[in-house]
């Protein structure tokens, strides 16, 4: 066996670093080449890292969350040298198969020998459940890092899984399916053995936690799950127990011992514990604590403990405790360009309101028309074509300010960025070319950005080279706001809710619809005055919307 060392690759142009957010592999798992071992996030795209090797993870060098510059060592892998089979032993005088099919199963099988990470460890239990475990196979699997994770805290050899994505990607909902039919099948040959400690969820994933000396295990395991406190927590005691270092520093911030988290998963022969495992072991320990502490404040005989319970569970002093939550990740990008942003350019925010009503009614009559061609029309697309107009007329607002230069670039592309709110935070894909593009096609598109964004499948490039940057708030309620400005550009648009609001017009005041306008500018770059006639300018184009046909 020979010794790699597979430093941190360049995953995007011009990036220093990137942040490791997940290990998709632990020391001691057989790796192929291309597969992905680590997801890295940079600036706000995150990737899958591949393996340039055949071989076994032999020390991980970075833990999740921590910055890794690129060109750091990342990974040490044991590779087997020329004339070792796949698992590193020397090969024999003669081949082990003369048929290359056959040839190719013996070495998956090799490979297979010790546990990778998308494959669970072999119990006593799992054994005694199926006569053989399925091999993972050789190839290699497309999945997003969301649906691996998944199949991890599942338990799900993710290779096991049939892809219904395209190409046979796996999806999320791939994993799910598989996991209920492997409990289906499991349920008749598991025989109902309820030794060892129970699996206990707790906040939809899987930690060895149960009470001690229960004769209802699973009363202890609905305990757990329901947020009861149990009245102890037994200790697993080992001697020895492996881990990512992640886990480690998981367990070392929660005060917890590793060889006491309990688990039923092996690497190599040894215990294996997940970080999971250990914030589910921590939690079950502090809620048998705080139960025991309750239950000695109250006389210690324990006959009204369910009605102590639900006192605790209705707002107690255990739920007034702060939450640490990690700042890492798309919420830490956004956080420094916000930061960056707000401390360079002086912001300056224009508030007015457009009278809407034709461009509601066109919208209406064209929704039938774009739906025959399976496009969904919202009003996005004839904002960004009024902006558009705008920009041309006052090109100052689709500018860069580039200090060292001492310049002002105006910029003669109008690729405007449409700000969405996913799960993870604010992603930005950029739309291109908006002037050369129809209303349908504008609309085709941002649906398509949108929905992969909140999705976590936009790519690194997609969010790069916008102009102009568009934030709906008025998409989830609200009427105004101060956008701070996607920078190096030197404006923003808001947009608040289309909605019936009273309007006063000669003299008298009926219902309109409006959209309210907020519009943020580098005060360096662009005056207020040029602000003000910019909004008027887009106004008049959404009010009239017949004038985009001149555009």
């Amino acid at each position: 066996m020979a010794e790699k060392e597979f430093k941190l690759p360049d995953v995007g142009e011009g990036v220093a670093e990137g942040e490791l957010v997940n290990w998709l592999v632990a020391p001691g798992d057989t790796v192929t080449e291309d597969q992905p071992v680590a997801e890295v996030e940079t600036d706000k795209a995150l990737v899958e890292v591949p393996s340039p090797y055949n071989g076994t993870v032999k020390q991980l060098h970075a833990e999740e969350g921590q910055m890794v510059p690129v060109g750091d060592v990342i990974v040490t892998y044991d590779v087997p040298e020329e004339g070792d089979d796949a698992s590193g032993e020397p090969a024999g005088e003669e081949p082990a198969a003369t048929d290359p099919e056959a040839s190719a199963d013996t070495d998956a099988d090799a490979a297979s020998d010790g546990p990778t990470a998308d494959e669970p460890a072999t119990t006593d239990s799992d054994a005694g459940a199926t006569d053989e475990a399925p091999e993972p196979s050789s190839g290699r699997v497309f999945a997003p890092p969301s649906a691996r994770r998944l199949a991890r805290e599942l338990g799900v050899d993710i290779a096991a899984v049939e892809g219904s994505g395209p190409g046979g990607r796996v999806t999320e909902g791939d994993v799910r399916a598989h996991v209920e039919t492997g409990e289906s099948e499991d349920a008749g040959a598991a025989g109902g053995d309820s030794s060892g400690p129970k699996q206990v969820d707790i906040g939809g994933k899987k930690s060895a936690v149960s009470r001690k000396g229960g004769d209802d295990a699973d009363g202890a395991t609905a305990e757990v799950a329901a947020g009861s406190a149990p009245s102890s927590v037994e200790a697993a005691g080992r001697d020895r127990t492996l881990a990512v270092p992640a886990t480690r520093k998981a367990a070392e911030d929660a005060g917890v011992d590793l060889d006491d988290v309990p688990t039923d998963e092996t690497r190599d022969g040894e215990a294996f514990v997940t970080t999971e495992q250990v914030e589910g072991y921590a939690q079950a320990v502090k809620e048998a604590k705080a139960a025991e502490a309750e239950e000695a404040a109250a006389g210690g005989d324990g006959a009204d403990a369910p009605a102590r319970s639900a006192a605790a569970g209705n707002g107690a002093s255990a739920s007034r405790e702060p939450e640490s939550v990690p700042y890492r990740g798309v919420r830490r990008t956004i956080g420094q360009q916000m930061e960056n942003s707000k401390y360079t350019a002086p912001h300056v925010t224009h508030h007015d309101t457009a009278v809407v009503d034709e461009l509601v009614d066109v919208r209406a009559d064209l929704k039938e028309r774009a739906a025959e061609r399976d496009v969904k029309l919202s009003y996005m697309p004839f904002v960004m074509k009024a902006l558009v107009a705008g920009l041309k007329e006052f090109p100052y607002l689709n500018s860069e300010l580039r200090e060292d230069d001492e310049e002002i670039l105006l910029k003669k592309e109008y690729n405007l960025g449409i700000a969405v709110a996913t799960d993870a935070g604010l992603m930005v894909p950029v739309v291109k070319d908006v002037d050369e593009k129809s209303i349908v096609e504008l609309a085709a598109e941002v649906n398509d950005l949108a929905s992969r964004a909140r999705e976590r499948k936009v790519s690194r490039e997609e969010m790069q080279g916008g102009t102009f940057t568009i934030t709906n708030f008025g998409a989830i309620g609200g009427e105004y706001a101060t956008p701070i400005i996607n920078y190096p550009e030197t404006a923003i648009m808001g947009l608040g809710a289309i909605d019936e609001r009273p309007v006063a017009e000669d003299g008298e005041v009926r219902a309109a619809h409006t959209l309210p306008l907020s519009l943020s500018i580098d005060h360096r770059v662009i005056d207020g005055a040029e602000a003000g006639q910019f909004t008027n300018f887009v106004m008049e184009r959404l009010e009239n919307p017949s004038l985009l046909l001149l555009e």
